[in-house]
């Protein structure tokens, strides 16, 4: 079965690259302007080596818009290894920026040593990515080998030297430059990069770094990098990718996104909205958990009592989504409509605590599909509920005035949750081939999406572990992919996992 890619749903793969840019600084509790700063360091420690290596202008230009595109990617795969992060770390937003900002050079090729598992899964995915936005090989090479190290001790592995893609050592480079200078001052963000050399990136683009870090960082505080984008020729892409990837966070979040989109889409309808403000709330729908990237896995895996700073971020994660609208130019209103998924009609909500009229009506449809669509699926300490206690629950917040009536009824009445449409070319439309999963390899494929384990899923599924594990292998094989997170990822844009 496949899922159909609605041609409204088709966005500028520009404005995917940048959402998925500030989801990722988002988690590595990184400013949201981080991955646009190290974009254009990075290009312009590629122009500066490619004038050093008397490369021709058309080079220059190819390696400076590899080098933005890396850099605004590199941390996309960051959300598919959240619960990996989660389990080391206890805090996967604030423990990678802990790593990121305060690491030495010894104790961050330590900590690298130890998270290879980790970094192979942020790779693949990084690389699927960018086969999926269509974007150059030497891109998507890039992706895939976005920790190896100029000594050869990087992952996923191994390469050294001159077989690590260019684009690797200048965004890795441009990003040490941009989070040691903010941190720590120039003069200190010079001696970490200088302890790196030769190490993870080579001597001779240290230098050149050295000479220019003034002058460059000055272009920056200037809003210098607010003006620079890849020349790369891009077309559109699923929006529904960006809200896989960002759905990948936690694996019972999957398929999360789709389904608010769906069930907000199809309220809208029986609402009588206008084709085009349900096509927004699809949209919107999909955009939503952009700032759940914010928040550590912890607070919604453990299940424990919430203390106020626990509160706070929660609170803000649609804020979050309403700053990525600054971000986004061809779906700045569908952000801004998503950043409203929190508010109640009583006022109670969040981020704004605006009340009645202030909430507009497809905001009012988006926050009640989004309560519908989390009662209806399953997550650690609270089962789903079914569908008579789904609708009991969503009539008594209307009942109490914090959503509104008539968009709880639209939903109610629609029965359960819409599930994926039969249709053709979603593989093409995310620039991939069509890729054919026998019935029980989606089903194990669905059951590992979602977090089970090979025990768990034979039980489900009424099989033994061992015939799990060979539908498994095979679906990563024809797939192309070694990890859950690829596998989900690139098994949801090809419509092969009703989830």
């Amino acid at each position: 079965m496949t899922r159909s890619v609605d041609a409204g749903d088709l966005v500028p793969v520009l404005d995917a690259i940048r959402a998925l840019a500030f989801v990722g600084d988002l988690s590595m509790g990184q400013p949201v302007d981080h991955s646009t700063r190290t974009a254009w360091l990075a290009a312009r420690i590629a122009e500066a080596a490619g004038r050093a290596a008397a490369l021709s202008d058309a080079d220059i230009n190819e390696a400076t818009d590899a080098a933005l595109c890396v850099a605004l990617l590199r941390w996309s795969g960051c959300t598919a290894n959240a619960p990996e992060f989660s389990t080391l770390l206890g805090d996967d937003v604030g423990g990678r920026d802990a790593m990121l900002t305060t690491a030495s050079a010894a104790e961050a090729a330590a900590f690298a040593a130890g998270v290879g598992e980790m970094a192979r899964i942020h790779c693949e995915v990084a690389g699927e990515i960018g086969h999926m936005l269509g974007l150059p090989a030497g891109v998507e090479r890039a992706l895939r080998h976005v920790f190896e190290n100029w000594n050869g001790q990087g992952t996923p592995a191994g390469l050294r030297g001159d077989e690590v893609p260019q684009a690797v050592y200048h965004v890795a480079l441009a990003g040490d430059l941009e989070i040691f200078s903010r941190a720590h001052g120039l003069p200190a963000a010079l001696r970490q990069i200088a302890e790196r050399a030769d190490a993870k990136y080579p001597r001779a683009l240290v230098a050149l770094v050295t000479a220019q870090a003034s002058i460059w960082l000055a272009a920056l505080d200037d809003g210098a990098h607010e003006r620079d984008a890849p020349r790369v020729a891009m077309g559109e892409t699923p929006l529904a990718l960006v809200a896989d990837v960002i759905d990948l966070k936690l694996p019972w979040m999957t398929g999360l996104s789709r389904r608010v989109a769906d069930a907000a889409r199809d309220a809208g309808a029986a609402l009588g909205l206008s084709t085009e403000e349900q096509a927004r709330l699809h949209r919107a729908g999909l955009l939503h958990g952009i700032g759940r990237a914010s928040v550590p896995n912890a607070l919604w895996n453990e299940g424990r009592r919430l203390g106020e700073a626990d509160r706070e971020r929660l609170r803000l994660m649609p804020y979050w989504t309403g700053r990525a609208a600054r971000r986004l130019v061809a779906l700045t209103e569908e952000a801004e409509l998503a950043s409203y998924v929190d508010e109640r009609i009583d006022g109670s909500g969040a981020f704004r605590g605006v009340a009645g009229a202030a909430i507009p009506m497809s905001a009012r449809v988006l926050a009640a599909s989004a309560c519908w669509v989390h009662a209806r699926t399953a997550r650690p300490g609270h089962p789903a509920l079914d569908l008579a206690s789904a609708r009991e629950a969503l009539r008594a917040e209307a009942a109490a005035g914090k959503l509104d009536a008539a968009a709880v009824e639209a939903l109610c009445g629609a029965g359960s949750i819409p599930g994926p449409k039969p249709a053709q070319g979603a593989g093409s439309a995310a620039g991939l081939e069509p890729i054919a999963l026998s019935a029980r390899e989606a089903e194990v494929l669905a059951r590992i999406a979602v977090g089970d384990s090979n025990k768990e899923a034979a039980r489900e599924l009424g099989i033994s572990p061992s015939t799990v594990r060979t539908h498994l292998e095979s679906a990563f094989r024809k797939l192309g992919c070694s990890t859950r997170a690829a596998a989900t990822l690139k098994a949801m844009t090809l419509g092969l996992l009703a989830v």
